[in-house]
């Protein structure tokens, strides 16, 4: 996906935004965090150097103070950038400090789960054969459809879930039907079988609110325009034809928010007292719509935390216009122009 896009699935979910359209602490000290990954691998990562953390009115904090803020919540969501790395290994320490401060081992007693955008609903007893120690990695990789660079970006979740044994959800409505829906319109999920059925959230689900609407009419126009923009560069000389996006398409998107709200409401069932940290990309996260949203229908009364995580070349430079509406927190992650994210 665009480093400038927070999470936008395209509904083959490749991860390019040009094709989704077409188709469609205090800061004083600074804190090293060093995460050794199951064989050997280590990530370390600085506040204040790799990433800061604020909160809604702009205040530096800390990654303890996120835990702190959420001891009494039953969700943390967390929105990340999928290609910010920095994002990824702040991610593996944050899940060590949820289950240190809040875990059933030396914490709070709770039951920690582990729930992830990054894979869908219908590979879940092969995630639970791995977490189980049934099948091995390997073929775990073949039969659950993981995400590009899953080794490099969460491949130490779902270690570290192993290693402390909590429970992972595989939270994703399956792409076969959310590109049913892109195609088709949501109403083309009724015709499915009834097992197809068990992996998607109650039909019909709900649509997106007129703010998610915004938000979704905001950030298409940004990509349309950019697509737009670099059509007319590689050819000066003929008009590109404009871009039109599949009304379908906020439809298909919605759908993966509804699934991943009604798996969170179904795993809090499953595991009464419990604390859900779940990981998705940060458009599903951001502005109080999205999951959020969903997790209020499908469970009232749900107490939730929100955590955005975005790139920035100066992680010292919040904006109140930009930053304070994302979430409770957000962490800006150094990313250095020469990376070339934006």
């Amino acid at each position: 996906m665009s480093p400038s896009f927070r999470c936008v699935h395209q509904p083959l979910m490749t991860r390019s935004i040009g094709l989704f359209v077409t188709l469609v602490f205090v800061a004083a000290a600074s804190v090293n965090a060093q995460v050794e990954a199951p064989h050997g691998a280590t990530s370390s990562i600085a506040d204040g150097v790799d990433y800061r953390v604020y909160d809604r009115n702009g205040q530096v904090t800390t990654l303890s103070a996120i835990v702190d803020g959420s001891l009494g919540a039953e969700v943390l969501l967390v929105g990340e950038e999928h290609d910010d790395m920095v994002g990824h290994a702040f991610q593996t320490v944050l899940l060590n400090e949820v289950v240190r401060r809040i875990g059933s081992g030396s914490g709070a007693g709770r039951t920690v789960v582990l729930s992830l955008e990054m894979f869908e609903r219908d590979v879940q007893y092969v995630v639970d054969e791995y977490l189980a120690g049934l099948i091995t990695e390997s073929h775990f990789l073949r039969s659950s459809r993981p995400w590009d660079d899953y080794e490099g970006r969460y491949r130490p979740l779902v270690e570290h879930a192993r290693a402390f044994g909590l429970p992972v959800i595989a939270a994703n409505a399956p792409r076969r039907y959310v590109n049913r829906v892109t195609n088709e319109g949501p109403e083309s999920l009724e015709s499915l079988s009834e097992q197809a059925l068990r992996y998607l959230p109650p039909l019909p689900y709900p649509g997106p609110s007129d703010r998610y609407r915004a938000q979704w009419d905001a950030l298409m126009t940004e990509a349309m325009l950019g697509m737009q923009q670099a059509s007319a560069r590689e050819s000066a000389a003929t008009q590109a034809p404009r871009a039109e996006l599949n009304p379908n398409a906020i439809y298909s998107q919605a759908l993966w928010d509804a699934a991943m709200g009604h798996a969170i409401a179904r795993a809090l069932v499953a595991h009464l007292g419990g604390f859900v940290v779940h990981m998705a990309g940060s458009f599903h996260v951001e502005k109080g719509t999205g999951i959020l949203e969903r997790i209020a229908d499908y469970r009232p009364g749900t107490r939730v935390k929100t955590l955005v995580m975005t790139k920035a070349n100066d992680i010292d430079a919040w904006s109140e216009e930009d930053h304070a509406p994302l979430a409770d927190f957000v962490v800006l992650t150094r990313n250095p122009p020469e990376s070339g994210g934006s």
